[in-house]
C-alpha cells in the first residue's frame, strides 16, 4: 500500500472512512509484517506485538503505539509497520503493538479497562523475548499518544509494570482526556473509550492527571494539526514541567499525519530525539 493511501485511509474523524474488512484483518493477522515475528499477549485476535529486529545488537527497544481514537478499523500493521521498519534499520529493536479498541470486527472489544490491560500485558511481554529491556521507549501517535504516556506510570495506577519505560515520545497525544472531550476530538471518541464522559474519578486513565511523570516526555506536534490541536502537547509540557517533571515540547511543520511519514522532516527530528536517548543510555 502507498504511504499516502495509508495516510489517507488514517484521517481519524473523516466523514466516510472505510471500515477494514473482517477477511482482510484476519488475513493480517495470520501473516506478520514480513521481516517481522509475531508474539501473542493473550489469546484475543488483537493481542499481539510484531518484533522488527535490526542486525547485531539492539541499541535499544522502541515500542510503537498506533493511533486511530482507539477505533477498531484502524491497525498496527497498517500505521505503525512503516515506523517499526524504519527503526529496525536504524539499529532499534522495535515491538509494533497492537491492541483492543473500541468498535466491530476482530479490532474490537476494547475501551477502559481492557485497552490499557492491552498495552500492559504487551510491553512486559518483551521481558521474554531475549532482550536488554534497560532502554525501553513509548513512542505513540494521536490515541497511541495517550497510550504511550499512560504505560509509563502504569505501575503506579494498578497495572503491571515487569518492564519499565524509561522515555516517551508522544506524537500529537491525545493526553488530556478532559480537553479532548470537551473539544470533541474524534466526534466524540473519548466519551466512546471510557463509556462515559471524562471525570477527575479517571485520572487512572489520564496523563495530564498523572502529573508528574517519572521519565522524560518529548511531545512532538504538527503545527498545522486539524484532527488533535497542538495545544494538548502544548499545555501538557506546560503543566509537567510546574510539576517538576522532565517535557519538550518539539514542534514540526505539517499536519496530524507528518509525524508518521518516515519520509518527512519530522520524523527525522524524531531520529534525532531516539539517537539523544541512546547516547546518553550508553554513556
Amino acid at each position: 500500500m502507498r504511504r499516502r493511501t495509508v495516510l489517507g485511509l488514517a484521517a481519524l474523524g473523516a466523514a466516510g472512512a472505510v471500515l477494514t474488512a473482517c477477511g482482510e484483518e484476519e488475513e493480517r493477522r495470520v501473516a506478520p509484517a514480513k521481516g517481522a515475528v509475531r508474539h501473542d499477549y493473550g489469546p484475543g485476535p488483537s493481542q499481539y506485538g510484531e518484533l522488527h529486529l535490526p542486525e547485531g545488537t539492539p541499541r535499544g527497544v522502541v515500542v510503537v503505539v498506533h493511533g486511530g481514537f482507539w477505533r477498531s478499523q484502524y491497525d498496527a500493521g497498517s500505521l505503525g509497520t512503516p515506523l517499526a521498519r524504519d527503526l529496525a534499520r536504524r539499529g532499534w529493536a522495535a515491538w509494533n503493538l497492537e491492541y483492543r479498541r473500541v468498535g466491530p470486527g476482530l479490532g474490537g472489544e476494547g475501551g477502559a479497562p481492557a485497552t490499557f490491560d492491552d498495552v500492559a500485558a504487551g510491553i512486559d511481554l518483551l521481558a521474554t523475548l531475549d532482550l536488554d529491556t534497560s532502554t525501553v521507549v513509548t513512542l505513540g501517535h494521536s490515541a497511541g499518544g495517550h497510550l504511550a504516556t499512560w504505560a509509563a506510570g502504569r505501575g503506579a495506577h494498578g497495572w503491571s509494570e515487569q518492564v519499565p519505560v524509561t522515555h516517551v515520545v508522544s506524537q500529537a497525544g491525545v493526553l488530556d482526556l478532559r480537553a479532548a472531550a470537551r473539544d470533541y476530538l474524534g466526534a466524540g471518541a473519548v466519551k466512546d473509550f471510557l463509556g462515559h464522559e471524562p471525570t477527575t474519578a479517571d485520572a487512572r486513565y489520564d496523563p495530564a492527571q498523572q502529573l508528574p511523570l517519572g521519565v522524560p516526555v518529548w511531545c512532538v506536534h504538527g503545527t498545522d494539526d486539524a484532527n488533535v490541536p497542538l495545544s494538548q502537547s502544548v499545555d501538557y509540557v506546560a503543566r509537567a514541567q510546574a510539576a517538576g517533571g522532565t517535557a519538550e515540547l518539539v514542534e514540526v511543520a505539517g499536519d496530524h499525519f507528518v509525524v508518521i511519514d518516515p519520509a518527512s522532516p519530522a520524523w527525522a527530528r524524531q531520529v534525532e530525539i531516539l539517537d539523544g536517548i541512546n547516547a546518553d543510555a550508553r554513556g
